[in-house]
């Protein structure tokens, strides 16, 4: 495969494209990243109670090392001193298929992408979590590569390339680069013992015999991970599939934060140990840092943390033929100044989000 054809890996987000030709071999496609923004919040929120698993978090973690030149280090956006917000770039990752050398952190270009991209931001009086999907679609500038969709920043670059592109579209930086593959967020939900949610809509996911009835059901394994990735049944896509990913979210951070799981040593022993193989941080973003920004995050409301997507202009089709997704400058615009200000909270008042 040409790590530099995207288009040969990516299918369009609306519904529209849904028929769209599917490649002969189907691959697995990258997990969403409700699994590492549940598993962080978890650890956030419950940092504190973990100090004796740092040890087996640490050593089996796996550990990205961007490696920017001096000269890419200089052209970064660069942080106010006095800024004590957060920004983490989440990235959901698929290695079934790449057995490359450096698949595991992808530090460098590999024949894979992400299907799933967020930007969290931690605001200095840690009063909130604000979680920001981006589309993968997006039509973007890659930095040495031009216009291109912005998950095709992985293929040419991997990891480094994905945060000097993010920090491009935003004019801000990235504090901190964590990723999960999707065998994680199956472990995920199996060692919680299966997350339990309200669904609102009966479907049957594509190409599979999984029906998730309306009402309250319990999702573990395969079927959580289709559940959240599931679009082609909905007749709005890629919005329910953002609704139910939201949906999910919340009732994954309730049970890892509840009474149940926090006073269960062996409980809490065994998500670690299972999960934290399937993760990946940059070398900066160790237990200890969590601890630490855990116990400053502690009574934030799980129930509450603020999901929306970025905001998009419509659907078209690149110069090359390539299904795409036109980016909101405005709201580029007005996300760069929330970042920069660390106003987030203003931002989504005058744009609440639209499900």
């Amino acid at each position: 495969m040409n790590s530099n054809d995207p288009s040969q890996n990516d299918i369009s987000t609306r519904t529209m494209r849904f028929g769209a030709a599917r490649r002969k071999k189907k691959r697995v496609r990258a997990v969403v990243l409700s699994a590492l923004a549940v598993l962080l919040i978890a650890l956030l929120g419950a940092g504190y109670y973990l100090f004796n698993l740092q040890h087996a978090f640490n050593s089996k973690t796996n550990t990205v090392d961007l490696n920017f030149t001096q000269e890419q280090e200089d052209a970064r956006p660069v942080k106010d001193p006095d800024d004590g917000s957060m920004n983490i770039m989440l990235v959901g990752v698929d290695h079934a298929d790449d057995n490359s050398a450096q698949s595991a952190a992808l530090d460098g270009a590999v024949s894979q992408r992400s299907d799933s991209m967020m930007l969290v931001h931690v605001p200095e009086d840690r009063s909130q979590i604000y979680i920001m999907s981006t589309v993968r679609d997006m039509y973007v500038d890659i930095p040495g590569y031009g216009k291109n969709k912005l998950n095709a920043a992985v293929s040419f670059g991997g990891i480094p390339l994905l945060v000097q592109t993010m920090e491009g579209l935003f004019d801000t930086k990235v504090d901190h680069v964590a990723m999960i593959d999707f065998d994680g967020f199956k472990e995920l939900s199996t060692a919680l013992g299966g997350v339990t949610i309200k669904n609102d809509i009966p479907f049957t996911a594509h190409d599979t015999d999984y029906f998730y009835p309306q009402g309250e059901i319990t999702l573990e394994g395969d079927r959580a991970l289709r559940f959240v990735r599931e679009r082609k049944s909905f007749s709005n896509g890629d919005y329910q599939r953002v609704a139910n990913q939201r949906k999910f979210i919340a009732a994954a951070a309730s049970q890892m934060l509840s009474a149940d799981t926090l006073t269960n040593p062996v409980k809490l022993y065994d998500i670690v140990d299972k999960v934290s193989p399937y993760l990946t941080f940059d070398s900066s973003f160790d237990a200890a840092t969590l601890v630490g920004l855990g116990m400053q995050l502690k009574n934030v409301d799980t129930n509450n943390l603020a999901m929306f997507t970025m905001p998009t202009a419509g659907s078209s089709t690149s110069a090359d033929g390539q299904s795409i997704e036109l980016p909101s400058e405005q709201a580029i615009q007005q996300i760069r100044v929330a970042l920069k200000a660390d106003t987030m909270d203003e931002y989504l008042k005058e744009n609440p989000p639209q499900e």
